[in-house]
């Protein structure tokens, strides 16, 4: 499998085609994204078993996503249901790659409560309150620092492990390490790109927002409500793009080209 170094300037590229495809067609990347997240949150509401089911189905959700992508991308047509097209493509190995995130997930979470002591899983609970301006808040910095520390192998390996299992028929274990190594090898764009997000994504929007607030109020609010419905498919789309950059577009002569060396390893 052909993972392709690219340069760090591209981080930002992802961020600027992703909103691009996301004006081809908005309402149904708009539709694919938000429907993404709300099946994911009414099945995480069902008791004791929400969140293990919405670990399994994320991976396949999000190449329903993905496809959404991909086909705006193409210039095909295509209507909602494309979003459970997942389902349609290695459905099995897509699932192990949610258990396996999920598993490593868990994995995070106890290795971080065996080094704070359960610090940040109190404050989550809500047994431990958090008052910056209080002397007794406990200091969860260091915590956060730990989960992210811990978490990134994590994610990368899960990064483009759905795309690979369910683009290029690869199992969970390759998917996810093929996933791993790609983002290593570009971890300068990805570094890139996490900046660029949250500056667009986050703190200038918030700042302008804020001023656009304090002058006119329901201008402010109602951007406020807005600006989700752009940024949310547009990250999506993000993702496609930094994706079909590194790997390709599944071709034929990709698929060819590429698993079947991949398969001699």
């Amino acid at each position: 499998m052909q993972a392709r170094q690219l340069p760090t300037r591209q981080g930002w590229a992802w961020l600027q085609e992703g909103f691009q495809l996301w004006k081809r067609n908005p309402a149904l990347l708009t539709f694919a994204s938000f429907g993404y997240l709300l099946i994911l949150l009414i099945v995480t509401s069902v008791p004791v078993i929400g969140q293990a089911i919405a670990s399994l189905l994320m991976p396949v959700l999000s190449l329903g996503v993905l496809n959404t992508c991909r086909a705006i991308d193409e210039g095909r047509k295509t209507g909602p249901d494309i979003l459970f097209s997942g389902f349609k493509s290695n459905v099995p190995a897509l699932v192990t790659i949610g258990g396996i995130y999920l598993v490593g997930s868990v994995l995070v979470i106890l290795l971080t409560s065996a080094i704070d002591g359960g610090t940040l899983m109190s404050v989550l609970r809500g047994t431990a309150e958090f008052d910056p301006e209080s002397g007794k808040a406990p200091n969860i910095g260091f915590s956060v620092l730990v989960v992210l520390v811990l978490s990134a192998p994590v994610i990368m390996a899960y990064w483009f492990a759905p795309i690979l299992a369910g683009w290029w028929q690869l199992s969970a274990p390759k998917a996810m390490f093929f996933s791993f190594y790609a983002c290593l090898r570009n971890w300068r764009p990805f570094l890139f790109f996490g900046i660029a997000l949250l500056l667009i994504g986050g703190m200038l929007p918030s700042m302008f927002i804020g001023v656009l607030a304090a002058a006119i109020p329901l201008l402010g609010n109602l951007l406020l409500l807005a600006l989700p419905l752009v940024l949310i498919p547009v990250v999506f789309a993000s993702f496609y793009i930094n994706a079909r950059d590194v790997f390709g577009s599944p071709t034929v002569n990709q698929v060819k080209d590429e698993v079947e060396p991949s398969d001699e390893r």
